[in-house]
């Protein structure tokens, strides 16, 4: 996790206040890698993996990774703004209203407190703690919203979907989100540093 740090947001936090020119041509800039990263999380949503053999009808996309970088580089509300655009496109493109639904909750409760937390901190610790809370919170939300969601959009009833919470929803929403964490831990650094040119 030594790929966070507050060194690679300082300048951001900078230019995003800046009251100079420079102001400027960082908000045309802001707004053309809000764009790329609203593009990739676009295509990256449209991969599915299937990371879990006990429920082949669940899959892994990498949206969550862009979503959480767009997080800890511009905060929170950008990352929200990037994993509900990026999934309302998808929608376009693939009408599946129970997917979207599901996606966009499951990112916002990830990256709203991860990125929170890390952007109040600006260090190690904050993004450690951020990803932990975060994570926790995205399984939480993830098991309410299938006992509330899925029976209203699914055959599937309420009764059948509680029998699967410890067998197939926890340890899939576990896994996804341990994945989506360490990527981005991975990746971050390089990223960041060329969004800060």
């Amino acid at each position: 996790m030594a790929t966070f740090s507050s060194q690679h947001l300082s300048a951001n936090r900078h230019d995003t206040h800046s009251t100079t020119t420079q102001g400027g041509s960082w908000s045309t800039k802001r707004i053309a890698t809000l764009a790329i990263l609203c593009a990739v999380a676009l295509v990256t949503s449209f991969i599915e993996i299937h990371i879990f053999p006990p429920a082949p009808w669940l899959s892994f996309d990498p949206s969550g990774i862009v979503v959480l970088v767009a997080g800890f580089a511009f905060g929170p509300g950008t990352g929200v703004l990037v994993a509900v655009l990026c999934w309302l496109v998808h929608l376009l493109f693939a009408f599946d209203p129970y997917g979207v639904l599901m996606a966009i909750i499951s990112l916002v409760s990830l990256v709203a407190p991860a990125s929170a937390i890390y952007w109040h901190k600006l260090n190690m610790r904050g993004a450690i703690t951020g990803i932990i809370v975060g994570s926790i919170c995205s399984i939480v939300v993830c098991i309410l919203a299938n006992l509330v969601i899925t029976p209203l959009y699914t055959p599937i009833a309420l009764a059948d979907v509680i029998a699967m919470i410890l067998p197939i929803l926890l340890p899939f929403n576990l896994l996804k989100v341990v994945l989506i964490s360490v990527i981005t831990a991975l990746i971050y650094k390089p990223i960041s540093q060329a969004i800060a040119g």
